[in-house]
């Protein structure tokens, strides 16, 4: 295949995801470099670039969907669920990226119709899986995630057997004007919040733990890792865990558009959060704790207040929270921003099968609560 001209990459994502600059994928080469593989496209009309596709191809075991916590529910021998679960075995292109959530894997050159190039991205999609048939037979092309307002031009997938269905809602907390600071954002709360926030508060305002930046994750990466972890095993689907230096190479490609912010116990690491800046978004990224420590006091709520206040830092419009704990985030002020994604198998039978299933899908819906005195 063609390489890919820098500075045309480069025009086309200016105004898109940062997960979709190089200094951020020339990072991310290296992470999982023999279980995932990764292709780039652009898109031309007329000899100028626009519109840019990253792509992540991967096998699928049945195991790598079930976390520890939903595995221990399964009542059945370890050897036979290890066994069962083995032969479950797909091969998957996602038109994004497995470890972050948004549109990451399309962009468009400003001044162009979206509507318009779909069927151009549809096409590029067929040529990458086609081109990968040495590395296995795609079965599932899945194309993530779009908000609503992509719908209508995204619809030219239809037509490409692509079938659409809505994945759990992206938490996301709009920051008015008039915030300049965390105190800001306390004022704005009703009592009952405020009350709930100044809680979270207290145990860093009598020392019993303390928060500041990790200005170097490398020198803490096992730390970091550990925390991680730890709230890795616990999720219902698991992939691929990030590995120990994903966070560490995000902070040295990114610079002053990545933090980590650690929380300690008498010096030791309880708990981290990082927080990318992508324009005007905030995005709480990966964070970790200590379970037994959160059990007794508010790592995990204090961790989320701290991405609130990076982002006004920032002076950021929006905070995205990702599809984790709606019920927690509701209670910061985040509202729901519906979210589907596109999907596609090789076969066109078992595709037509594939539609009928997904039409019964379900996700979790959050509560419907505004914890600030006036309607932002």
């Amino acid at each position: 295949m063609q390489c890919l001209v820098a500075s045309d990459w480069d025009s086309v994502t200016a105004g898109s995801s940062i997960f979709l600059s190089r200094r951020y994928l020339q990072t991310a080469q290296n992470e999982f470099a023999n279980q995932i593989v990764r292709d780039f496209g652009l898109i031309y009309r007329d000899g100028v670039p626009v519109a840019a596709v990253a792509t992540q191809s991967f096998d699928v075991v049945g195991n790598q969907l079930i976390g520890d916590q939903l595995d221990q529910k399964i009542k059945l021998p370890s050897d036979w669920k290890r066994k069962s679960l083995s032969l479950l075995k797909r091969r998957i292109m996602i038109c994004g990226n497995v470890h972050t959530w948004g549109l990451d894997g399309v962009a468009f050159a400003d001044g162009q119709d979206p509507a318009k190039l779909w069927q151009g991205v549809a096409d590029c999609l067929y040529r990458i899986r086609r081109a990968n048939r040495l590395h296995g037979q795609t079965d599932y092309v899945i194309v993530k995630d779009l908000a609503a307002s992509d719908r209508p031009a995204a619809s030219t997938l239809g037509s490409y057997r692509y079938q659409a269905f809505e994945t759990e809602p992206n938490m996301v907390l709009t920051i008015p004007q008039a915030w300049h600071s965390f105190d800001d954002y306390l004022a704005s709360l009703t009592k009952r919040y405020r009350g709930a926030a100044r809680k979270v508060l207290k145990p860093f305002v009598d020392g019993t733990l303390t928060i500041s930046n990790i200005e170097n994750p490398a020198e803490q990466a096992d730390q970091i890792y550990a925390l991680y972890k730890a709230v890795a095993a616990r999720a219902d689907v698991c992939l691929f865990s990030l590995q120990p230096t994903t966070l560490p190479r995000m902070a040295e490609s990114l610079g002053d558009d990545f933090v980590t912010i650690g929380i300690r116990q008498d010096e030791t690491l309880v708990g981290f959060v990082t927080v990318v800046r992508d324009a005007e978004t905030a995005v709480g990224f990966y964070l970790g704790l200590n379970y037994q420590v959160n059990s007794n006091l508010p790592i995990y709520h204090r961790l989320l207040l701290a991405v609130i206040e990076q982002a006004i830092q920032w002076q950021c419009r929006h905070i995205s929270f990702g599809r984790t704990a709606l019920e927690a985030k509701s209670r910061l002020g985040c509202q729901p921003e519906a979210t589907h994604v596109w999907v596609r198998h090789r076969v066109p039978i078992v595709n037509f099968v594939v539609q009928q299933l997904l039409k019964n899908v379900t996700h979790a819906e959050p509560p419907d609560r505004n914890p600030f005195k006036d309607v932002q």
